[in-house]
């Protein structure tokens, strides 16, 4: 981060701890606008790789909770359809190298880079979308959302946002994954790169995913592996009611280069009663 982006990084933990002090406390509105305007080309990410891991950039978190503060209602007009809201719509496709397909929205203060493909669908503030990135009709990628580069995210897909609790982080999509239709992120999940969720799979951060193709299962929770395919699965619990089927994700296979054409993906799925769309 450069010392300029350090600089507002300060100045916006600054006012979120006076209006922690005091709410009527003044913004540093600057900062703020600053902050936006850095999530938006991409020069800041909420949350960023780490070596193996992630790490939550809590101070853009606050920026994009501050903005809203900040921003009052306003009335555009897009084509024929018209809106009110605080904040303003992503602009200039052409020049950042994105498709976008009517009615497509993705709000200022998320970033989109070259080549992503947006069809009817929804990008909210603080998200990052990497470069070839298909976002299928009606798919959704919440606010804050890290989505890799390569990935598919099919018809109606839902990658749940973040900025309540702020300690909470975001999902995270890595390079070069599926996620099939109808699929559910929540949570601070995170897909592995080249991971592949069947349609219809839920995963909350709590959400066993469970791999079920060695001699004994085991369970992960909160993270698909890389190069995992997952489908919807249920497991038995008991409650004083009854035994009921709780839903998890099962792991049937990895993904490699025998299995990487999306035919041969769909085959495997379908064999365990699922598909990838």
């Amino acid at each position: 981060m450069s010392d300029e982006l350090a600089e507002v990084a300060a100045r916006v933990d600054a006012t979120w701890a006076a209006l922690d002090d005091d709410p009527d406390a003044p913004v540093d509105v600057a900062a703020v606008e600053r902050a936006i305007g850095a999530l938006d080309r991409g020069e800041v990410r909420v949350a960023e790789p780490d070596g193996d891991g992630w790490v939550v950039n809590t101070w853009a978190k606050r920026a994009v909770l501050l903005y809203f503060r900040v921003r009052g209602l306003e009335t555009t007009d897009a084509g024929p359809f018209e809106y009110h809201d605080k904040l303003p719509l992503k602009r200039g496709y052409e020049g950042l190298g994105v498709r976008v397909v009517p009615p497509a929205t993705a709000r200022y203060g998320a970033h989109l880079e070259p080549g992503v493909v947006l069809m009817p669908s929804y990008v909210n503030i603080g998200a990052w979308v990497g470069g070839g990135t298909m976002v299928d009709t009606w798919a959704t990628v919440g606010s804050c959302v890290q989505i890799g580069a390569g990935v598919h995210l099919a018809g109606g897909v839902g990658i749940g946002g973040v900025l309540e609790p702020l300690q909470a982080a975001p999902v995270i999509v890595e390079d070069g994954a599926f996620i099939g239709s109808r699929c559910v992120v929540v949570e601070g999940v995170r897909v592995g790169h080249g991971a592949v969720l069947g349609a219809g799979v839920v995963l909350t951060g709590n959400t066993p995913v469970i791999d079920v193709t060695g001699v004994e299962p085991v369970e992960h929770r909160g993270v698909v592996p890389p190069r995992a395919i997952v489908i919807p699965g249920s497991r038995e619990r008991a409650f004083r009611a009854g035994s009921y089927g709780l839903p998890c994700g099962l792991i049937i296979g990895q993904r490699t280069e025998a299995t990487d054409d999306k035919v041969r993906l769909n085959e495997l799925l379908r064999d365990h009663g699922s598909s990838m769309s």
